[in-house]
């Protein structure tokens, strides 16, 4: 690639076990770029195993980038991760090099480049105290409650939990409805990246390689670090608690599950997931390249 593509930001994305690691590793081997983690489980330190985190041996080959740099106790908003995936896009940049942005994460690849809209922070407390109410009245009273504070949120799924939360959080912090906010202009925290992927491998195949891959977190360790995990006391409610595997494991650790179904349950939900993910991707963004594998998204990367 020409040296002035050095500068650039490259989007790779997809859905889990698609290979996104390996291409992204093979790309900034090529034009010597760091690597920057778009994936939202992958932030926690808690769970290097079950996120499949690059390996110590992928890190001393180049700089990798808000891996597991958040404890389990937070939480990880697309906006709180954006701004500082610009201030490393920016300081990669500086040094000549090309930011390689790399997860299964759709709404942090959107929220990079087109920005979020200005809503204020919402303190912890205020989110502790919506969940709390959510559970005291139902999810039916609290939807009612949500569109009373803001009407928009009656186009929301009766399923939506996160977004309804999200709306009565904003209004008790605020006084304003959510809907003002997200009315208001966005500005993207990048230029326009040099190139945007993703990797769609056959539905069967991909299947498959989640499979193997549990299966192989299993052998490394992926129980003892969600015993790890669940030793802590930590509010379910937080992503970490429900990150997939993790969740399944802390399952069988409660007793409420054997281990083979815990497997087969994490199996199944994987599935699932990655069916979403394959989903938001087609509808989202119809207009990125498609490749079945990295051995095939590099020669498309390449002729950028």
């Amino acid at each position: 690639m020409p040296d002035e593509n050095r500068r650039r930001v490259f989007f790779i994305a997809g859905p889990t076990a698609s290979g996104k690691s390996a291409l992204a590793l093979a790309l900034a081997g090529e034009i010597g770029g760091e690597i920057v983690n778009a994936d939202a489980i992958q932030v926690y330190r808690d769970l290097e195993i079950l996120s499949a985190r690059p390996r110590a041996a992928d890190l001393a080959l180049v700089p990798h980038h808000l891996f597991g740099f958040l404890d389990g106790s937070e939480r990880c908003s697309a906006g709180r991760w954006a701004r500082k995936a610009a201030v490393i896009i920016d300081e990669i940049g500086a040094r000549g090099r090309a930011a390689i942005v790399v997860g299964g994460t759709g709404l942090y690849f959107r929220a990079l480049e087109e920005g979020l809209s200005p809503v204020p922070d919402v303190p912890e407390a205020i989110r502790t105290a919506a969940r709390r109410r959510l559970e005291e009245i139902g999810s039916e009273a609290f939807r009612l409650e949500a569109f009373a504070r803001d009407p928009a949120t009656a186009k929301l799924d009766r399923s939506d939990t996160q977004r309804l939360l999200r709306a009565w959080e904003v209004s008790e912090a605020t006084g304003k409805p959510l809907s003002s906010f997200q009315a208001l202009p966005r500005e993207p925290f990048i230029p326009r990246p040099a190139a945007r992927l993703v990797l769609e491998p056959d539905r069967d195949a991909l299947y498959s390689a989640c499979d193997i891959r549990l299966e192989r977190m299993i052998e490394e360790g992926a129980l003892d670090e969600s015993r790890r995990l669940l030793a802590r006391g930590l509010d379910r409610s937080l992503p970490v608690m429900k990150a997939l595997g993790a969740a399944e494991l802390m399952s069988h650790l409660r007793g409420e599950l054997t281990l083979a179904a815990a497997i087969a349950l994490a199996k199944q939900n994987t599935r699932r997931f990655v069916k979403r993910q394959t989903t938001w991707f087609r509808h989202q963004t119809p207009d990125w390249p498609r490749a079945a594998g990295w051995r095939d998204a590099v020669p498309i990367l390449r002729r950028i």
